[in-house]
């Protein structure tokens, strides 16, 4: 299915329902449930995959299982592509949500829903309405002739759908599969989560891997090139720069900045959180900042290409116009953008004000230009929409410095330009790649348009939710090393009762202090920054760690609490108070920085390397067996799979099944006594061994490279 000279599978002339009811809920739904599984892997390794392909092929499979039981009509492909369309909005909006909000606790403030939703809202459908006047030039116009990569698969999946063919029983297996092995993996724990072996030769060496399914999903997703660089970045990590701060800083008798303590005296886990990371922050912005560089061209071009399309709009006025031509009226995108704008200004909990908003409509025009344009040029797995972010990040915190603003709530309006910045531009690309399918099947752009709001409407919704659900459900109440001190204005503070698992077993409720740069009032100038609970005299009562972004990984009575990393969201808010503060471990960034020059220099894409160095090395080594798994079958299949095939849907299936089953289980971690009996690991003599945990994941590993060699047609 070409581009260039183009012929819909649908005619312009057909009257088919496609924006009706049941399509548009059930793309709500998928849209719901690949966004909270979006989110979920984005807080864990900081990346997504592209979720029209899998929706389509259930919407077809779940709408035929209608007709046969409840004897509903058959839906079209048109009504399957309102599904896609719909369906799609989640994944995009959890990545922007998840690559910013969290930083908002570094930065010393609750992570509040109403602040996340807002977000959420606004980024979303602001992403739309930018990039319905850019439609035409992007996505019809023969002398741009954008391929669109994974919108013409998802366009040929739609198509096969329709003429008899499907495939959606692999994705459904993939799912089942994923959700079952997490569930006994980590729920009922019948074996270990991560292999993990010190190298006894090389001091703070360790060899570790999660044996996650969706992990290894995402890896054979991404291909072997971009999982081997990831690999690369944690080698480097782990092998690396680890065991050189112990040679080089074992023997210092004072703690090096940033650090608080001897390095002889820190894990391998201390030298990473104070030393490591902010090589892998450097690391990743310097990638970021190369992508964009890099993509300038592009840039321009999509600069040109969004003013010709403003123009084309205006000029066409009311001539009749195509049904598969027809966009919502330009009138209605102004004022919508209008209005979401005046939103954002008046928001109190944004802080951004008259110039934020500008500022916003600047760079969220321009990234929803270049995010399209990119997309339709290499596909969405490929568009550095962090990159985006962190440019505009440094931008706007650097014009806050010029102009002397540099308070608490100034970092909060940087963070919110960028974090709304962030979702526009991933739901920019995604709306592109929708109006594409569109466009090659033949569908009317106007109701793909309407379905892709409704369903980012929804989805941001039900994101916050999942996101502030997930921080509490791994977030860690200590009562360990508190201050001794007493805070004497305890009766203005707001007040919380004891959250998460620690919540079963406390049920008052306390005075709530967060220490931050900014506070230094008498008695507490010198705690450390966080959240605390304090009893209404005044005194410490609990620390609180977050289950987002939080140091601790277990509790006072000793149980294990798995958090997550949230990498994208803790460089925004480092390169936040780095500029704003001023006070940063430069030196360390700067080595992150250079060697993402080196591999530049070397003219290796270096993003993906980057991202290694920044996650745990038990994080990118999964993704790196998914891609070994990618490359064995392209080897012995002496071609490449596409994006429909066999291998990729089954792994579409494994990301869902196990993210769902995640947020199952870290929600569950609400109720001990559930998770109690949940725990068979006293059943099995497996469940703590170190090696038995690669025999189910190899297997799991096996079982992928079989269907995606196409050996699993017949079972």
């Amino acid at each position: 299915m070409t581009t260039a000279t183009h012929k819909p599978y649908i005619a312009e002339s057909a009257k088919l329902p496609e924006l009706t009811l049941m399509p548009l809920l059930m793309g709500v739904v998928l849209g719901i449930i690949f966004g909270a599984s979006s989110l979920y892997l984005a807080l864990r390794v900081g990346m997504t995959v592209s979720a029209s392909i899998p929706v389509a092929v259930l919407s077809i499979t779940l709408f035929r299982g209608l007709a046969k039981v409840f004897k509903f009509r058959q839906a079209n492909i048109l009504e399957n592509n309102i599904v896609q369309t719909a369906g799609s909005a989640g994944e995009s909006i959890a990545f922007g949500v998840a690559v910013t909000m969290p930083a908002l606790m570094i930065l010393g403030f609750d992570m509040e829903l109403s602040r996340v939703m807002t977000v959420s809202v606004l980024g979303g459908l602001l992403g739309i309405l930018m990039m319905i006047p850019l439609r035409k030039a992007l996505v019809e116009s023969p002398k741009e002739n954008l391929i669109f990569p994974e919108g013409t698969a998802c366009a040929q999946v739609l198509v096969v759908g329709e003429e008899g063919g499907t495939t959606a029983k692999t994705v459904f297996v993939g799912f089942f599969l994923g959700l079952w092995y997490k569930i006994f993996n980590v729920g009922a724990k019948l074996w270990g989560e991560a292999i993990d072996f010190p190298v006894k030769v090389l001091k703070g060496a360790k060899f570790a891997s999660e044996v996650s399914p969706e992990l290894l999903g995402v890896g054979y997703i991404i291909g072997y090139r971009n999982s081997a660089m990831m690999a690369a970045g944690g080698v480097l990590s782990a092998f690396v720069l680890t065991p050189a701060i112990y040679l080089f800083g074992g023997g210092l008798k004072e703690p090096l900045f940033p650090a608080t303590r001897l390095i002889s005296e820190m894990g391998t886990g201390e030298i990473r959180n104070y030393y490591v990371l902010y090589i892998g922050a450097g690391a990743v912005a310097a990638a970021g900042i190369f992508s964009m560089i890099q993509n300038l061209p592009i840039i321009y071009r999509a600069a040109v290409s969004g003013i010709q399309g403003l123009l084309e709009s205006k000029r066409e006025g009311k001539k009749t116009i195509a049904r598969t031509s027809q966009d919502i009226p330009m009138k209605w995108v102004l004022i919508g953008v209008v209005a979401l704008v005046a939103a954002i200004a008046a928001q109190p909990s944004l802080h951004v004000g008259l110039i934020g908003a500008i500022l916003i409509i600047v760079f969220g025009f321009l990234f929803v230009t270049v995010s399209s344009r990119i997309t339709g040029e290499i596909g969405s797995s490929s568009n550095p929409i962090s990159g985006m972010t962190v440019a505009t990040l440094l931008i706007t915190s650097l014009i806050f410095l010029a102009m002397g603003w540099v308070s608490l709530t100034d970092r909060v309006a940087a963070l919110s330009i960028a974090a709304i910045v962030c979702v526009a531009a991933s739901n920019g690309g995604t709306t592109a790649q929708d109006l594409k399918t569109g466009h090659l099947v033949g569908a009317t752009p106007r109701l793909q348009q309407i379905s892709i709001l409704f369903g980012a409407l929804t989805s941001a919704l039900v994101i916050g939710i999942v996101l502030k659900k997930l921080d509490v459900s791994a977030s860690i109440y200590t009562k360990k090393d508190l201050p001794t001190v007493r805070y004497d204005a305890v009766n203005q503070l707001p007040m919380e009762g004891v959250l998460g698992a620690e919540g079963q077993k406390d049920s008052k409720n306390y005075h709530v202090l967060r220490v931050n740069s900014e506070t230094a009032v008498g008695s507490i100038a010198k705690v450390a920054h966080g959240k605390y609970l304090l009893d209404d005299g005044g005194n410490f009562a609990y620390r609180v760690d977050p289950g987002i972004n939080g140091s601790l990984t277990q509790r006072d009575d000793g149980t294990e609490v798995t958090k997550f990393d949230a990498p994208k969201a803790h460089l925004m808010a480092l390169i936040i108070d780095g500029v704003l503060t001023q006070k940063l471990p430069w030196g360390l960034v700067l080595l992150g920085v250079f060697l993402v020059v080196m591999l530049e220099l070397c003219g290796i894409p270096s993003l993906a390397f980057a991202v290694g160095v920044y996650l745990p090395i038990a994080a990118s080594m999964p993704i790196f067996f998914g891609g070994v798994v990618r490359k064995i079958r392209d080897h012995f299949s002496k071609k490449q799979e596409d994006d429909s095939g066999p291998g990729v849907l089954l792994s579409s299936g494994l990301i869902a099944g196990g993210s769902i089953a995640g947020i199952g289980i870290a929600l569950l971690a609400l109720y001990p006594r559930v998770m109690g009996a949940m725990d068979l690991s006293g059943w099995s003599k497996l469940s703590g061994s170190e090696v038995f945990p690669v025999f189910p994941f190899g297997a799991l590993a096996g079982y992928l490279l079989w269907v995606a060699l196409g050996k699993g047609k017949k079972a």
